[in-house]
């Protein structure tokens, strides 16, 4: 909202989401990688299909365009938001349950059903859209430097084409938007708070990845976007979405 600390990348013009004079280099440094043997080695345990699914190292080399979708979204790094999402529900204090074996007052079903859907809608839009925003587009600004290091990857690989990756960062990004904005009408905010919190962390995912500021590379700046993606965001939005938010959890994380 994993984003990945690299010490060293190569300084690039701005352009957003736009094409790169890269190309052609990374066509010949991923002509010349092999599969078989190296970093790129496929997993030989069985798991490499799961672990293509989730994104992470040791994955079978795919062709399906939708596997190859999700994969740049890595699924992996969406369960720190998902959680951060059910732990600002339950600070709200106004998650109710189904059916509460502890409080005879908290057992009213359609309720429960209701804020589950709400909470569930709330995990689709840090995991799936927001995350899968921000990995994938950490992977198109990346690209350059994966096709030295990770030039298996589905961006360096030419499994996915570049108008594929641009096509997939904004359908992510205003899908997320949507979604945000419709959690807000469904809890009755007269502010739109989570689609403010939702595009102030997309915003920080851009800068954190893409030049001229590019994040990543400051030590201080990466790792308060790191915290504020992982951790402080999902927390505001499922806290948003059941209550409010005030000053001592805006302090406190």
């Amino acid at each position: 909202m994993a984003l990945q600390m690299l010490p060293h990348t190569k300084k690039s013009s701005f352009f957003p989401f736009g094409d790169e004079s890269s190309s052609s280099s990374t066509t010949e440094l991923k002509q010349s990688s092999d599969s078989s043997s190296g970093p790129n080695k496929q997993a030989d345990d069985g798991s490499a299909g799961v672990r293509q699914l989730l994104g992470v190292k040791g994955a079978s080399q795919e062709t399906d365009i939708w596997k190859i979708r999700l994969q740049l979204t890595k699924p992996v790094t969406w369960i720190p938001l998902v959680w951060g999402v059910m732990c600002g529900a339950a600070a709200s204090g106004n998650y109710h349950w189904m059916w509460n074996p502890f409080d005879p007052n908290d057992r009213d079903v359609m309720l429960g059903l209701e804020d589950a859907a709400k909470g569930f809608v709330a995990m689709i839009l840090a995991g799936p859209f927001l995350t899968g925003y921000t990995q994938t587009i950490n992977d198109w600004y990346d690209r350059e430097i994966d096709a030295i290091n990770e030039p298996y990857r589905p961006i360096p690989s030419g499994a996915i084409s570049e108008g594929q990756v641009i096509a997939q960062i904004w359908a992510l990004l205003l899908g997320g938007l949507g979604i945000a904005y419709g959690l807000d009408v469904w809890a009755g905010h007269d502010v739109p708070t989570v689609l403010l919190l939702s595009i102030f962390g997309s915003f920080i995912s851009y800068i954190y990845s893409a030049p001229p500021l590019k994040l990543k590379q400051n030590g201080w700046a990466g790792n308060y976007a790191l915290g504020a993606s992982y951790i402080s965001l999902p927390w505001w939005c499922g806290q948003a979405v059941f209550g409010e938010l005030d000053r001592p959890v805006y302090f406190i994380l």
